[in-house]
């Protein structure tokens, strides 16, 4: 299936973009909803999780721009319109709730940038883009979860958005193999470049 799937998509959806000369990491919602046995949302992503860590600290050594973002609701889910009513779980993440909180280990410092958003991408309705642009980011390098939901949303405003998007496949989880897959397969052919976490780790080395 896999030799099928290359075979087809080669010549047309078979670029590449490679690393640009400043980057900035961003940490898309790993919070305590995805890891809880307990939540709706539990994913089993534990080891993303861990990799998002590494590259994370690998980050602050380098110098490099750390930007994590979480969902936040008000108590009745009006700021997130269809897609609050869409996915009732999301109410994991109205105000409040502990769902919410950081895991064991990713605690942001203090002089790291935390973007609350409602929707999927990490870029709609934030001041995201924005941002990255006054930096002179040219690289947006993204874990996080879903794979297949708020990575792929932030991966394809990234590249809309003028910024290099480096999908790390470690750093990344859904709740379940066949759509991580997928989106993985789908990103890299066509919206940003999918790596391993350790080329991404030997990419913070060179900075």
């Amino acid at each position: 299936m896999t030799k099928e799937l290359n075979e087809n998509y080669a010549g047309a959806f078979d670029g590449s973009l490679g690393f640009g000369e400043k980057p900035a990491l961003i940490l898309v919602d790993l919070v305590r909803a995805y890891f809880d046995a307990d939540s709706p949302l539990y994913a089993g992503v534990e080891a993303a999780l861990a990799s998002a860590i590494r590259i994370r600290d690998a980050a602050r050594t380098a110098g490099v721009p750390v930007i994590y973002t979480n969902v936040v609701y008000k108590p009745d889910g009006s700021d997130g319109g269809m897609f609050f009513r869409k996915v009732p779980a999301l109410s994991a993440f109205v105000t409040g709730n502990p769902l919410g909180d950081w895991p064991e280990g990713l605690a942001p410092s203090d002089d790291e940038r935390v973007i609350s958003k409602q929707f999927a991408s990490a870029f709609f309705g934030t001041s995201l883009a924005q941002e990255l642009t006054e930096s002179g980011i040219d690289t947006l390098i993204i874990t996080g979860v879903s794979t297949s939901g708020c990575i792929r949303a932030t991966c394809i405003d990234a590249i809309s958005s003028g910024f290099i998007p480096i999908v790390v496949s470690d750093a990344c989880g859904d709740r379940h193999q066949a759509p991580h897959d997928a989106n993985l397969f789908d990103m890299n052919a066509k919206y940003g470049d999918v790596v391993d976490e350790a080329s991404v780790l030997d990419y913070l080395k060179t900075l």
